[in-house]
């Protein structure tokens, strides 16, 4: 069997980045970057979310990336390991890596296969709650066969074997720094977490959570020649617009992310060509999580568990469907998001292998039959308030996301849609940086939801969804046992889901796996436990004196930083 036949086109052509030229190491002074969500840890293990993750890969690198177009790139890792090269076993139950040689920690010791062993035992550990177990799933064992060799061995053939080290979700760290880290420990480690130490371009230099980031360059890092920038300030807070602006206005900042405005203000900012606007399309998606467990704050810390019990209505798909009938999605593109949004029912929309057509009802609004589909079902208005019930329960839920223009107004929206079908929505915002941080002792993270719906994008790296997929699994809900770390949002709970994670991971055949992966996506949108409005592009914006930016919305935005240069004026 040829792994070549297991793989998407671009995902197969396995080459070595272009390298910009530039001069030496930290001659072009100081880069500036406002990522308007602050990171509040830089341990992608313990937080889900992508400014955790994207800020953290200036540091800490995995065996290999992938490119602007989704192809794998060495960065730790000598090559791309593949059956024709002998780096994945024949019969796919193993794959071997191999170290670059001379690979330096950023305090100049020396990598090892060690190091990757110990990560898997860091993310792994039964009382840790690593936020990216899924990369993972199937990894019977990690062995070091001698210092710079680490073979990955699988319970049982792996298709695609290029999960665990691979993406900058799934990074290596350092054995010695966060040896005293493993399980519950895990999130007491502060200056572990806050200043990892990696082989990547930059070292933090310091770290305030939830504010800003310095790093400085590496100088162990292995080309001499990289970073251009002797310094990154990585600037956090405050909202889209203004970072846009900051960008795109005042040239305050080189490079803004996220760009979740008005598509018409954006386009007026980039007119005065200063910047430009940059969109990468991959797999994120704008969705609605609807609690599967019971958020009732009387229930105290059972609220949002399974000890709780379960949602009292939303796990009626009668009613989830209503409610994705009721939305215009096509409007919620044009004043949200024009050219980097495109209306979408499925939560997994892209590679085109594994997009599925049998939800695309969703695509037009039908508020009539929303209502007759509630009215059929008994689920009608019985004391004339305005509010359906469902076995004498109010309809009433408390809609929550986190605080961005676009957002609220897509908020604001939804509750009128749904406010025509019955459904009474109370809205809430949360600031990003609290909504998407990984503290486990915060109310108001995503992981809690202590609320009835919430809204945000997610995506996965790579091109092979057979780790998203698995996020979805009974055992990756979030709970006070794993310290609300999990990938589970919503609490959907499946064994015969489960069942279909299993086949996937023991299937070879492409085609296979493509139907396998839609009907996950199909069992998923048909329990109305994910709600999938927007397909987004990614959407930041960088100075026209920065060069060698190569946007990827299959890996972190800053995949290539290391290749950023200033162009001379």
């Amino acid at each position: 069997m040829k792994l070549r036949h297991l793989m998407l086109g671009a995902a197969a052509a396995f080459a070595l980045a272009p390298v910009a030229a530039m001069a030496e190491r930290g001659s072009d002074g100081q880069l500036n970057i406002i990522y308007w969500q602050a990171p509040s840890t830089l341990n992608p293990y313990l937080s889900g979310g992508t400014k955790e993750v994207e800020s953290a890969s200036l540091v800490l690198e995995s065996m290999a990336r992938f490119d602007s177009d989704g192809n794998l790139v060495p960065f730790m890792a000598e090559d791309i390991p593949t059956v024709e090269n002998g780096g994945v076993a024949e019969d796919l139950t193993s794959i071997t890596w191999t170290l670059r040689e001379g690979l330096l920690w950023s305090d100049g010791t020396a990598v090892t296969a060690n190091d990757a062993v110990f990560t898997w035992q860091y993310c792994t550990h039964p009382e840790g709650g690593c936020a990216q177990a899924s990369y993972f799933d199937g990894v019977e064992s990690v062995e070091a066969l001698d210092d710079r060799t680490v073979r990955v061995n699988f319970a049982a053939p792996k298709p695609f074997p290029y999960t665990a080290f691979v993406g900058s979700e799934s990074p290596i760290i350092q054995a010695a720094q966060f040896a005293d880290c493993l399980g519950a420990a895990a999130p007491e480690c502060t200056e572990a977490n806050f200043g990892p130490i990696g082989t990547g371009p930059f070292v933090v230099e310091e770290f305030r959570p939830n504010d800003v980031i310095t790093f400085v360059a590496n100088e162990n890092y292995r080309n001499p020649d990289q970073p251009a920038f002797a310094r990154v300030v990585f600037k956090g807070g405050g909202d889209a617009a203004s970072a846009a602006r900051s960008v795109l206005e005042t040239g305050e900042f080189d490079y803004a992310w996220n760009l979740q405005i008005d598509p018409t203000l954006l386009a007026e900012m980039e007119s005065n060509g200063i910047g430009t606007v940059v969109t990468a399309f991959g797999t994120s998606v704008e969705r609605l999580h609807l609690n599967q467990f019971n958020p009732d704050p009387a229930l105290g810390d059972a609220r949002s568990t399974a000890e709780g019990g379960p949602h009292p209505f939303l796990t009626n798909p009668i009613i989830g469907q209503a409610m994705s009938m009721a939305i215009d999605r096509a409007l919620l593109v044009e004043i949200g998001y024009g050219a980097g949004g495109q209306p979408t029912c499925n939560v997994l929309p892209a590679p085109a292998l594994y997009a599925s057509t049998a939800n695309d009802g969703c695509l037009t609004q039908d508020i009539a039959g929303a209502n007759a589909l509630l009215d059929e079902a008994g689920i009608v208005d019985s004391d004339g308030d305005g509010v359906r019930e469902y076995e004498g329960i109010p309809l009433r839920v408390l809609y929550q996301t986190s605080t961005n223009a676009v957002r609220q107004d897509t908020q604001a929206l939804i509750k009128q849609w749904w406010a025509e079908i019955g459904i009474d929505a109370e809205l809430r915002n949360i600031d990003a940086s609290v909504f998407f941080g990984g503290d486990p002792a915060s109310p108001d993270t995503f992981q809690k939801f202590y609320a009835d719906i919430e809204m945000y994008t997610n995506n996965f790296a790579g091109v092979d969804p057979e780790a998203y997929m698995a996020n979805w699994r009974c055992n990756e809900i979030p709970g006070p046992d794993t310290q609300w770390q999990g990938s589970n949002i919503q609490r959907f709970c499946s064994e015969e889901y489960d069942a279909l994670v299993t086949e996937m991971s023991q299937t070879a055949p492409l085609e296979e796996r493509g139907r396998l992966a839609r009907e996950m996506n199909d069992m998923l949108m048909q329990s109305y436990s994910i709600i999938p409005l927007i397909h987004r592009g990614g959407v930041s914006a960088h100075a026209n004196s920065l060069g060698g930016v190569r946007m990827s919305d299959w890996d972190s935005e800053l995949w290539n930083i290391a290749e950023w240069y200033r162009i001379d004026e």
